[in-house]
């Protein structure tokens, strides 16, 4: 979810890294800002233990040699008398604790005590007992200690020096200072730069949010337009209030939008023109060509009581008749498709039966070009819902152009299918083609070698045609050539009425097909005959298809 947001939205891009920056700037910042505040609480905190400690010690010391106590219960008293007198500001945050140390009598006067009954040696840190056992003078630790009855602990500092009791007796002597409200203010100030930042954060990112709304809104509005335009719709414009730059783009907008729609207006009307021309003008030429034609039939019937150069000159006539209404047929179907209204007539059609029609019909241009047709599947049967009409013509135009090019090489046709398209491939091993000249072989009227001369009298929008009535059923019409090593034309339809292939969709068959790896169905020698072979396999069953009925071509 996040991850589509973040692709799709700039604002929600925006507003995430800047509340990710926004935050490392918080929490870098807080850091430095609580780590210095805290230093200098425990800073200022510490110096004034140390100096209240070291005026107690120095208080405590010369409370002791000032005493002329010498037995235990005398400098019992002295101990609690001097040592129950230590405070800091009056409040409670010192308590003491006193521990034995080697001395020279080798006799402990007094035994460990402190303020606090839960207070033991073991509330001194060892290491800090350690150091006033080697050298002399005021030494401070920190630790963390039971402070009250219940058991409930507190960080604290001790501060420790040793002090002598009576004739070199050493005693260490531990002041613990309670550090909870040092700590209760960090903790505070803590509590407080969390919420600041929470709330700067929340701040920010309405900030944020607003200004990349008004940034990303007029972004939005052009991609909304700019898609209703693909769609289509060449009407929708941008809203233009103010003069800033935004203003200014959907100006320029705008005027592209004007541009672009005058543009497509002149050139859907050069295209009307156009279509009512070349269909107006075929319909016109339909009468005076079918005098000519019939003028040329009795001439090219009666052509043998003619002299050689009049034989050959109604021969011509004749051909080029022929020729000329072929492309006038052409012309007017071709008028059908860009108008949209070319149909299409669905049926169940059988591939094999429509493909050996199609190889037997071109049995005598086989015979000419010295080519063996070859059909090729490992299927015995093959169905598919369209016009059988169009089918053929589809096949037959690949065929005849792969014996035109062949150069009397064999031609091997191979048919295969899925359980959702069907497929079939001419594939010729005669001059071939540039991947440039496979690119452009759809186009009407186009030649790969303008200066060659048609061998079979076509028109040059064979294939063209062959394009649309691939399209028309939904299908595909692909294309490979290598100079020297031939070309491939490959037809993949869908076996069931309404469905078109997209991109994803697999063909069946290869391009080209590893032909060898296909047996032999049928084969048409150099003599014209149609030898048929059985195949073993059965076709893939293809999905349940609706009724057929006539469906209009679809030129959105």
């Amino acid at each position: 979810m996040l991850a589509r947001r973040w692709r799709q939205s700039l604002q929600f891009r925006a507003i995430a890294v800047s509340l990710s920056l926004t935050a490392l700037a918080f929490f870098v910042t807080g850091s430095f800002l609580s780590h210095q505040i805290a230093d200098r609480l425990f800073s200022e905190r510490l110096d004034q233990v140390l100096a209240s400690a070291t005026a107690d010690f120095e208080q405590v010391q010369a409370s002791f040699d000032a005493s002329d106590a010498s037995d235990r219960d005398e400098l019992q008293a002295l101990v609690a008398s001097t040592l129950g007198s230590l405070s800091v500001d009056g409040a409670e945050t010192e308590r003491w604790i006193l521990l034995p140390m080697d001395f020279t009598s080798g006799q402990t006067l007094i035994p460990a005590q402190s303020q606090s009954p839960w207070m033991t040696s073991s509330t001194v840190p060892p290491e800090l007992q350690e150091r006033l056992a080697e050298q002399d003078g005021v030494f401070w630790q920190p630790a963390s200690v039971r402070v009250t009855e219940n058991g409930e602990e507190a960080p604290v500092i001790v501060v420790g020096t040793v002090v002598d009791l009576y004739q070199n007796s050493r005693y260490g002597l531990y002041l613990v200072y309670d550090f909870s409200e040092p700590q209760r203010t960090l903790d505070a100030m803590h509590a407080v730069l969390l919420l600041s930042v929470v709330v700067l954060l929340l701040l920010v990112g309405a900030i944020v949010w607003y200004v990349t709304r008004e940034v990303v809104r007029p972004v939005s509005s052009t991609a909304r337009v700019a898609e209703q335009l693909a769609d289509g719709d060449l009407g929708v414009r941008m809203p233009v209030s103010g003069s800033h730059e935004v203003a200014r783009l959907a100006r320029s907008f705008n005027r592209m939008a004007d541009s672009l729609q005058d543009q497509i207006t002149q050139l859907e009307q050069l295209s009307s023109m156009q279509q009512t021309f070349v269909s107006d003008v075929s319909h016109e030429l339909r009468t005076p060509l079918t005098t000519v034609r019939m003028a040329a039939e009795v001439l090219f019937n009666a052509r043998e009581d003619f002299d050689p150069v009049n034989r050959r000159s109604a021969e011509l006539l004749y051909h080029q008749v022929d020729r000329f209404d072929a492309l006038l047929a052409d012309l007017l179907e071709i008028s059908r498709f860009d108008a949209g209204a070319a149909r299409l007539e669905v049926a169940s059609v059988e591939l094999f039966s429509v493909v050996h029609d199609v190889v037997e019909a071109a049995a005598p241009l086989a015979v000419s070009s010295g080519s063996t047709v070859r059909v090729r599947s490992e299927l015995s049967r093959c169905t598919v819902q369209g016009d059988q009409r169009r089918i053929e013509r589809i096949l037959r135009n690949l065929v005849v152009n792969a014996l035109e090019h062949g150069e009397g090489r064999p031609i091997d046709i191979v048919v295969g299918a899925s359980e959702v398209a069907a497929a079939v491939a001419v594939r010729d091993h005669g001059i071939g083609m540039t991947e440039e000249e496979a690119a452009k072989a759809f186009n009407r009227f186009w030649r790969a070698d303008p200066a060659r001369a048609r061998t079979t009298g076509g028109t040059g929008l064979g294939l063209a045609i062959a394009t649309e009535d691939t399209r028309l059923h939904g299908g595909r019409l692909d294309v490979w050539g290598a100079p020297g090593e031939g070309a491939c034309f490959r037809l993949t339809l869908p076996r069931t009425r309404g469905r078109r292939l997209v991109p994803d969709d697999e063909s069946p068959l290869g391009l080209p097909p590893d032909a060898d790896a296909y047996p032999e169905t049928a084969v048409v020698t150099r003599t014209g005959t149609l030898a048929l072979a059985s195949a073993a396999a059965a076709e893939p069953a293809p999905p349940a298809a609706a009724q057929p009925t006539d469906v209009e071509e679809d030129r959105s």
